[in-house]
């Protein structure tokens, strides 16, 4: 169907962050039929990530820049820049079947956040399409249809297209608000890309517990005692495979962290800290000490109840 034709009124620049995924915990609790794996999940997400720009154009674009867009150019059918593109093209199809206008647009993806790192990367890329296209084009759609939308692309995409703390069950589809409080934190990768595929693979088990009650309230101390009695099912065999991960954690728990924990896949690892003094004390002792490592000092985006 063609392109339905834009009204002068649309705007013609639009903005977006693709806030940063944190694992605070991950338990594998089962394996459907087809393949996908059952989680339990508590997320969170920083308030720094990649920078998408959304420009009305005469011809759609896509361009990289940023630290790890080099990365990206490597290879142009990446995981990354593809989900941006196939988020842009799902969400055009559902404007079609709703009447919607849309047209031409040109995506400049500044990659600030390390590639296959267990941080959202292309999922949370592919979130901020959505939502920064529908500012530009002033579309409407139901909540609902954008979350299936999400699922489409992948199963942490409607997770980082809401951003904000959330218990995730299933594969990535039912999703629940969870009160928690903003904490400093440093995130380190040694730059060791992870293939999550192969971390799943080399789990021992799928049939793990679920977490549980959660902490609860907004007393930062009672969140950093509680998180330290759930897991990440996922880190055990990511330090197997790449030994930088269980090396990062150790740092970043010399450096006085409250707690520390690999997230998602690996292999970005985090330290949540009691103050910003602390976790800026942390991230220059990082720095210093391996300046070849991403080091990324920011807080978390603090959860309201639903």
């Amino acid at each position: 169907m063609p392109m339905a034709p834009v009204t002068a009124s649309l705007p013609e620049h639009v903005e977006e962050t693709a806030p940063a995924k944190i694992n605070l915990a991950l338990h594998v609790t089962g394996q459907r039929s087809d393949g996908y794996h059952l989680l339990d999940s508590l997320v969170t997400f920083a308030v720094d990530g990649d920078e998408l720009t959304f420009v009305a154009a005469e011809a759609d674009s896509l361009t990289l820049s940023g630290r790890f867009g080099p990365v990206l150019a490597l290879d142009p059918a990446g995981q990354d820049g593809n989900l941006v593109l196939r988020a842009r093209d799902v969400l055009r199809e559902a404007l079609d079947e709703t009447g919607q206008a849309y047209g031409p647009v040109a995506i400049t993806l500044d990659k600030t956040l390390p590639v296959a790192s267990g941080i959202g990367g292309g999922s949370a890329d592919a979130a901020a399409t959505l939502r920064g296209l529908m500012r530009l084009w002033q579309a409407e759609l139901a909540d609902t249809t954008l979350q299936e939308l999400a699922l489409k692309l992948g199963a942490d995409v409607p997770m980082c297209l809401q951003s904000r703390p959330l218990r995730v069950r299933g594969i990535g589809e039912t999703l629940e608000p969870v009160a928690m409080p903003s904490f400093p934190i440093v995130l380190v990768n040694p730059m060791r890309a992870v293939s999550t595929p192969e971390i799943f693979r080399r789990l021992a088990r799928r049939d793990n517990p679920a977490m549980g009650a959660l902490p609860g309230g907004d007393s930062a101390d009672i969140w950093l005692t509680g998180l330290a009695d759930l897991r990440n099912d996922l880190q055990p065999p990511a330090e197997a495979l790449v030994p930088e991960i269980a090396e990062a954690c150790d740092y970043l728990r010399q450096s006085l962290a409250r707690f520390v924990r690999m997230s998602g896949s690996g292999a970005t690892c985090f330290g949540l800290y009691e103050s910003e003094p602390a976790a800026l004390r942390a991230a220059l002792a990082l720095s210093s000490f391996r300046p070849d490592w991403y080091v990324l000092l920011t807080h978390t985006i603090a959860g309201e109840p639903a």
